[in-house]
C-alpha cells in the first residue's frame, strides 16, 4: 500500500501552489458536493486541498485497500489485532452483532453488563450517595470524562468527579469538596494492575472509611477481590475491547451514573447508527472513509506534521485530549503488520482546544506560522442556554476562522498578510445530544481504523506505552531511597537526577 500512497505525490505536486480560493472558483459545486450528511452529523470537506482528480485517486486507493471489507471484518469480529491475536469488538457493545459466533457472544455479554449497570445504579440511587468518584487513567478515564463533561445536567441524581493522575494533588483537590458518607467510588482498570489507579484507589478507600461504597470495573476479578471489592460490586471488561475504545462498555459506568441509563443507551444508539452507516454506505458516500482518506492526504500528500481539532462548543472542550489518545495511541506505529519498517509517515501530532478561547492563544500560528496545520472544526447548531447573542457570535467565529484560514487576505504590508490555503474540515452537529456525540466519537474511531488499514499498521495494540511504565517500576525503590536501590541504576543522567531529587528532599533544602 505504501507504493499506492506514493502515487498521491504526483497529485500533490500538481496542486502545489494552487490556492483553495482558486479550487473553489474553478469548481464552485464542490462547496456542496464535497460534503456528506449522516443523521444529525454534517461534514464539509470543501476546504481541503484536493480537487476531484486527487479525490478520485484517494478513492481508488480505498478500493484497492478494500476499506469496505476492512470495516465488515472489524464489525464481524475477525482478528484485526494480529499482534495480540484478538478482534476489536467495541461495536458489539453498542449494536446488534453479526458475523462470527464470537461477535454474537460478545454482544450477549455486553447486554448482560448493561443490565447489571442498571441494577447497581438503581441501588445507589435508593441510598444517600450524591457524588461518585471515578478512578482510572487513559482509556479508563478520558472517554467517560469527555462524555460526562459534555452531557451531564446540573440536576443530575449523581455528580461524577474524576481522578486520574498519580500526582496526589489530583486526589486531594477532588476529595476536598466531598463528604465521605455521601460519596461512592468506582475503580476502572482493565488488568487492575495500573499503578495510578491502585494508588489513587487506596487513597479514596481510606478516605471513604467504608468499603461498601467502592466499586470496580475490570477483567481481573481475582485482583479486584484481593483489593477488597466483592463480585457483586464488580463489573466486567473484556480483552476484545481496547481501553481507548471502551467507553461504550462498563467503563462507561460513570457516564450512566451521571446521565442516567436511558441517556447512556442513547449514546450507544448514536454510535451504532454510525456503525451501520460505515458498513453499508458506498465509499463515496461513507463519512469515515472520506475522513480517513482526507487524513492520509494531509499526512502523506501535504506532509502535515500536526493536526488540530477545534470544537466550537465549551461542552466539547475535552474532545482534543480524548482524540489525542484515540488517534496517537492507535496510529503511532513505525512498523507494518508484518514487522517491516513503515516507509512513510504515519500519525501526525494531534492537539487543539475549544474556540473561541483558542483564537486568543495559538491561532496566530495557524494563520501566519510557517507550518500548515490542517484543522477539524466542530460546531453545534442549537445551544442549550438562553444567550442567543453569545451563540450567534460563537457560530460566526466558527465560520469566520474556517474561511480566513482557507482564503487568507493579501496586504502590501507583509506583517499583515494572511497567506491562507490552510485546509480544514467542518463538522456540524444539529444539537449536542447523546446520540449525536455517540456518532461523532464513532466517526473518529472508524476513521482511525481505516487509516491504519491504508498504512498497514495495527490500530489496536499499544506496546509503546509500556517501556516507560516498566522503567518507573524499576526506579521507584531508588526514588524512595530504599537501601542499595540507587546502585542498581546505571543510566548516568538518571543517576545525576536521582542525586538532585535526594538533595531537594534533604532537610534545609531550598
Amino acid at each position: 500500500m505504501s507504493a499506492l500512497l506514493d502515487g498521491l505525490q504526483a497529485h500533490a505536486r500538481r496542486l502545489d501552489g494552487m490556492p483553495l480560493v482558486r479550487l473553489l472558483q474553478d469548481d464552485p459545486a464542490r462547496a456542496r458536493e464535497f460534503a456528506l450528511r449522516c443523521g444529525p452529523l454534517y461534514a464539509s470537506f470543501a476546504r481541503q486541498r484536493y480537487d476531484r482528480a486527487a479525490l478520485d485517486a484517494l478513492f481508488a486507493i480505498a478500493e484497492r485497500a478494500d476499506l469496505a471489507g476492512a470495516l465488515r471484518r472489524l464489525l464481524d469480529g475477525d482478528t484485526v489485532n494480529p499482534t495480540e491475536a484478538r478482534p476489536a469488538l467495541h461495536s458489539a457493545l453498542r449494536g446488534a452483532a453479526t458475523g462470527s459466533a464470537f461477535a454474537l457472544a460478545a454482544r450477549a455479554q455486553a447486554l448482560a453488563a448493561q443490565l447489571r449497570m442498571r441494577e447497581l445504579i438503581d441501588a445507589l440511587a435508593a441510598g444517600p450517595v450524591t457524588d461518585i468518584v471515578s478512578i482510572g487513567i487513559g482509556g479508563s478515564d478520558l472517554g467517560p470524562r469527555l462524555v460526562v463533561d459534555a452531557l451531564a445536567k446540573p440536576d443530575a441524581r449523581f455528580n461524577v468527579h474524576f481522578i486520574s493522575n498519580v500526582d496526589g494533588h489530583a486526589a486531594q483537590r477532588v476529595l476536598a469538596s466531598l463528604a465521605p458518607a455521601r460519596t461512592a467510588a468506582v475503580m476502572i482498570s482493565k488488568t487492575f494492575t495500573t499503578q495510578e489507579t491502585l494508588l489513587n484507589g487506596a487513597i479514596v478507600r481510606d478516605w471513604l472509611g467504608d468499603d461498601t461504597r467502592l466499586y470496580a470495573v475490570s477483567t481481573n476479578a481475582a485482583r479486584v477481590a484481593e483489593f477488597g471489592i466483592p463480585p457483586e460490586r464488580t463489573l466486567p471488561m473484556w480483552d476484545w475491547v481496547g481501553g481507548r475504545y471502551s467507553l461504550w462498555s462498563a467503563v462507561g459506568f460513570p457516564i450512566a451514573l451521571a446521565l442516567g441509563m436511558q441517556r447512556f443507551e442513547q449514546l450507544l444508539e448514536g454510535a451504532a447508527a454510525l456503525d451501520a452507516h460505515a458498513v453499508t454506505a458506498p465509499l463515496r458516500e461513507n463519512l469515515p472513509a472520506w475522513h480517513a482518506l482526507t487524513a492520509v492526504w494531509n499526512r502523506n500528500g501535504l506532509h502535515a506534521a500536526t493536526q488540530a481539532v477545534l470544537p466550537y462548543d465549551e461542552r466539547l472542550r475535552l474532545l482534543p485530549a480524548y482524540l489525542q489518545q484515540l488517534v496517537m495511541e492507535s496510529l503511532g506505529k513505525r512498523v507494518h503488520l508484518d514487522g517491516r519498517e513503515v516507509g512513510i509517515d504515519t500519525v501526525p501530532v494531534w492537539w487543539g482546544g475549544a474556540g473561541t478561547d483558542t483564537q486568543h492563544s495559538f491561532f496566530q500560528a495557524l494563520h501566519q506560522g510557517t507550518q500548515v496545520v490542517p484543522v477539524d472544526f466542530i460546531g453545534v447548531l442549537r445551544a442549550e442556554h438562553p444567550f442567543a447573542a453569545n451563540h450567534a457570535a460563537l457560530l460566526a467565529n466558527l465560520l469566520a476562522q474556517s474561511e480566513a484560514l482557507a482564503n487568507g487576505q493579501d496586504s502590501e504590508d507583509p506583517h499583515r498578510r494572511y497567506p491562507g490555503n490552510r485546509p480544514s474540515t467542518l463538522l456540524l452537529l444539529e444539537a449536542l445530544t447523546p446520540q449525536a456525540l455517540g456518532m461523532l466519537i464513532a466517526l473518529y474511531e472508524h476513521s482511525v481504523y481505516l487509516q491504519s488499514v491504508l498504512w498497514e499498521i495495527n490500530a489496536f495494540d499499544q506496546f509503546g506505552v509500556e517501556l516507560g511504565k516498566q522503567l518507573a517500576h524499576r526506579l521507584l525503590p531508588a526514588v524512595q531511597g530504599r537501601g542499595g536501590a540507587a546502585a542498581q541504576v546505571h543510566d548516568p543522567v538518571t543517576c545525576a537526577l536521582l542525586d538532585e531529587l535526594r538533595a531537594g528532599e534533604a532537610p534545609g533544602a531550598a
